[in-house]
Formats: structure tokens, sequence, C-alpha cells
């Protein structure tokens, strides 16, 4: 009997992206002058695009609407060999849109999105699919969709699939946290792990106290993203350690850093790498991430991460 290459399936949004970068500091409540700029995008679907560049076999599960964005995003997963042969299209439904406007620097300064076509997302979707998520070397979802949804998903995956979180915001993170022990492994940012551990994360000690908090309600891994401070991982082994690299003096656009780190990781959970390993690689992906004014570097591949970590190595 052939043995099937392992896979990763994303359960999550998947959108269209519009970036404005100010071209000057930012001025509320007046016109700024900037660049704009289209892509696909969603955190789900990001992640595994940056997978799917990286040599790792990848499938998303959503839904898009029966319009130009829904096509927009179809064809950008095809493009980056994403299997999107099981995504609902949606007649009568607008596609989920991320809009970021970022400040002088390519930072975040406010975003706003509209993700309510992943509300139509049904739970016979995942019971019909389970066979095929539980086969998986992995799943990766987002906190965008609902609750009985992810409900369900742990549950379907529950003894076969590791599943992989990202809260995305504070919003969602706080959705989350009542069933944040669920998930095998959850990236949160220092904000998003306030909210999931209902303690201050202002100083090293206290984050590292806030992710023990998450870990005792029985998630095994938490990796927090710092920015440029790095990351820092704990895990229900005992694990503890702060992991940086060289920091970016030549960013374009932060707004997909978090997620081709969460792909690094994914990646390099898949590969068997040993944590400082796929902590390295993780950081290294979202270094190549950044350098992009696409939330996808369009040339984000395995040997490209590689390289910048040998280079950002400190």
């Amino acid at each position: 009997m052939q043995q099937q290459t392992p896979y990763l399936v994303g359960i999550g949004a998947a959108n269209v992206d519009l970036h404005g970068r100010s071209r000057k500091a930012i001025v509320l409540h007046d016109s700024n002058p900037g660049y704009l700029h289209t892509s696909a995008g969603g955190v789900t679907r990001n992640i595994l695009e940056n997978c799917a560049r990286q040599g790792v076999p990848a499938a998303l599960m959503s839904a898009v609407g029966a319009d130009l964005s829904g096509q927009v995003i179809l064809s950008a997963c095809k493009v980056a060999g994403i299997d999107v042969s099981r995504v609902l299209i949606r007649e009568n439904t607008v596609s989920s849109t991320y809009m970021a406007m970022l400040d002088e620097n390519g930072e975040v300064f406010a975003g706003m999105s509209d993700m309510r076509i992943l509300e139509s997302l049904p739970e016979t979707y995942l019971v019909e699919n389970a066979r095929y998520l539980r086969a998986a070397a992995a799943i990766v979802t987002d906190g965008c969709l609902q609750l009985p949804f992810l409900e369900r998903l742990l549950s379907v995956a529950e003894g076969h699939a590791p599943v992989f979180v990202d809260p995305v915001s504070t919003a969602y993170a706080r959705k989350i946290t009542p069933i944040v022990g669920g998930f095998y492994a959850v990236k949160p940012n220092r904000l998003e792990l306030a909210v999931l551990s209902g303690m201050p994360v202002e100083t090293d000690a206290q984050i590292e106290l806030a992710a023990e908090h998450v870990l005792s309600r029985g998630t095994r891994r938490v990796v927090v993203s710092l920015g440029a401070r790095g990351c820092y991982y704990a895990d229900d082994a005992g694990r503890r350690v702060f992991r940086s690299l060289r920091p970016v003096d030549d960013m374009e656009n932060a707004t997909g850093a978090g997620d081709a780190f969460m792909a690094g990781f994914l990646h390099g959970h898949l590969l068997g790498l040993s944590v400082e390993e796929q902590l390295d690689y993780a950081l290294a992906s979202g270094i190549v991430a950044v350098r992009s004014p696409d939330t996808i570097h369009p040339g984000m591949s395995d040997s490209l991460v590689r390289e910048t970590l040998e280079r950002s190595r400190i």
C-alpha cells in the first residue's frame, strides 16, 4: 500500500487584503498621501501559502463569495500550490476583506476586517470532511471562526491531528479563551497573550507567567511573537526559551510577519526540528515576509528562509 504524503490543512480566513502605507507620519481625521496595494490574504490562507511556497503540501477549507474577490483568492491559492477543492463558494455573499493602514515605517497603525462569510460555515462541513482532517499531519486555524465551529473542529481532530491556532486579534482571543486548552499549540502576540491569560504582560517575567497560565489550561505549546524582540516559547515538557534574530532594517510591510512566523513554526514541526531550530526557522520566515510590500513575499521558499536565517543570526 502506497504511503500518503503528509499534508497540512488550514481552516479559516481567506480574504482580499488592502494595504495603505502613509508616506509621512499619519495625521488623524485627515486624508494621508500614501501607497495602496491589494493582494490575497486571510490569516489561515496566508499561513498556508507561506507553507506551500516552502514546500509543504497544503489544503484550504474556507468559504468565498461568487464574486471577483473570491476569484482573486482562489487564483492566488492555486498559483501557490494550495489545494482549494474543498473551499465552499457562496452565491450572493461578499468574500472576506481586510483593510490595513500602515504608518511611514510599515507598522500597522489600524485595521478593519469583514469576515461575515465565515459565519456561513456549517459544522456539517467538518463532519463531511472528518476523515480528511484526521489524516492530516497538522491542522491550522484562526480566531475568525465561530466558537461552536471551533469547538466541533477540536472534537473532530481530537486524538488524530494536532490543531494549531492563531488568535488573530484581542477580540478573537477573547472569544477562544474558553477553549484554548483544546488546542495543541497557540501563537499569540503580547496583547493576545494578555487576553488569553487574563494577566499583565509588560515584563519578560510577566510574559512567562502568562504563558504558564495558558499551558495550565491544557495547551501543549505556546509561542508568543514579540515583534523585533523575537519570540518566547513554552511547552508542557518544561522547555522555556526567549529567541531572537538580528532586527530587520529594511521592512516594507509588517502585516504578513505573524502569518509567516506561524508557517515557519508549523513547517519546523512537520520537519521534526528541535524547538530552537523551529523558532529560528519561524523567525527567519517572518523576516522574509516583512521585506515585501505583499502580504506574502513572492520569493518565499525554504531556501530563502534558510539563507535569511544564516544571515540573521546574532
